[in-house]
């Protein structure tokens, strides 16, 4: 992989990884410097990501490498520039826009959904937009500023939903998500930036966007997660009573059905852990699927491991209830084994 090194944000010493190794946010750093300097189609445009390097220090160092002409500042409109970079996307370019917070998206909805996602399926051409996500909690965002919201799209013919919770993925779904035909909205998870840290991929590596990884193997339970949750989950697995395996989504949209039914069949115990409230996000799609094609191979019924319906908290001991943790998930983890 290209050296990062001359990127790195300014700041604390959180944002220097040990040798050999780049955090989760130098990952996604990397990837962007690679696609554009392979390939001058791809720009960046979103809010604030020139000089001031994004609202997460992602894009730093990039607008000195690239210039103006690729690495475009705009106006606080959603709407307005996910619908340029769709134009841009038509005309043939590959623009990777950055949207602050995830929460958002929701101002960018009509262009995605109504447009980004029917084009193909109306004339047969090409939108390769990949539009940047910062997603999730445990970082005091508060309710504007910390959900996950990929479950407003998922389902949606024409769209692509990716959730890396690894360093290796969030450079190889990224360098994919460029790379790909289709809008793919790719969810990045603040609290990973830079507490996630491994070795560098290797440069131009792809995570190939639809199937599922298998994280850690197991025989007694399998956990169906992906983004924060996988951390979350692999702490989880080595407290429970129990041989625990875990299914990386990697992409929420569309799902590997295969891989998720193969690893039920083989345990015939199931837990769905997500950040996202319990009705929306991929939960509901993988328990229907499941329920439809798994029935039979179940010891237990599926259980969901999720926050409530509602917004995130502001207050840090509401949100630190709210948030799936290490804990609770041992505990529905054990639940599901004792029944």
């Amino acid at each position: 992989m290209t050296s990062v090194g001359h990127l790195e944000a300014p700041g604390t010493q959180e944002d220097t990884a040990p040798a050999g190794a780049i955090t989760y946010l130098e990952a996604i750093r990397a990837a962007l410097q690679d696609a554009m300097r392979e390939d001058d189609r791809v720009f960046l445009l979103g809010e604030d990501i020139g000089a001031f390097g994004g609202a997460f220090g992602v894009t730093t160092g990039l607008l000195d490498a690239f210039g103006e002409a690729r690495v475009v500042d705009t106006p606080i409109a959603e709407e307005g520039f996910v619908g340029a970079a769709i134009g841009a996307a038509w005309m043939g370019e590959r623009p990777v826009v950055e949207l602050q917070f995830a929460d958002f998206i929701s101002c960018a909805f009509d262009p995605i959904v109504t447009v980004a996602a029917k084009t193909h399926w109306r004339s047969g051409q090409s939108i390769s937009i990949t539009i940047r996500c910062p997603t999730g909690g445990g970082v005091r965002g508060g309710p504007f500023h910390a959900s996950s919201p990929e479950g407003w799209f998922v389902g949606t013919a024409g769209l692509k939903i990716v959730c890396p919770g690894t360093v290796e993925d969030a450079y190889g779904l990224l360098r994919a998500a460029i790379d790909d035909p289709d809008p793919v909205l790719y969810f990045e998870h603040k609290r990973l930036y830079r507490t996630l840290r491994a070795d560098a991929p290797a440069e131009g590596h792809r995570t190939p966007i639809g199937p599922a990884a298998i994280a850690r193997a197991g025989s007694d339970v399998t956990v169906v997660t992906y983004g924060s949750g996988v951390s979350t989950a692999l702490a989880a697995a080595e407290e429970v009573h129990g041989d625990v395996e875990i299914v990386d989504l990697r992409t929420v949209w569309p799902l590997d059905e295969e891989t998720i039914l193969a690893s039920v069949v083989k345990t015939s115990r199931v837990l769905v852990l997500q950040e996202a409230s319990r009705s929306i996000g991929a939960a509901g799609l993988v328990l229907s699927l499941i329920a439809r094609s798994a029935f039979e191979d179940l010891d237990a019924p599926p259980a969901l491991h999720a926050p409530p319906d509602t917004p995130v908290p502001f207050a840090p001991e509401l949100e630190d209830a709210y948030m799936p943790s290490v804990a609770s998930t041992v505990a529905a983890i054990d639940e599901l084994l004792s029944y």
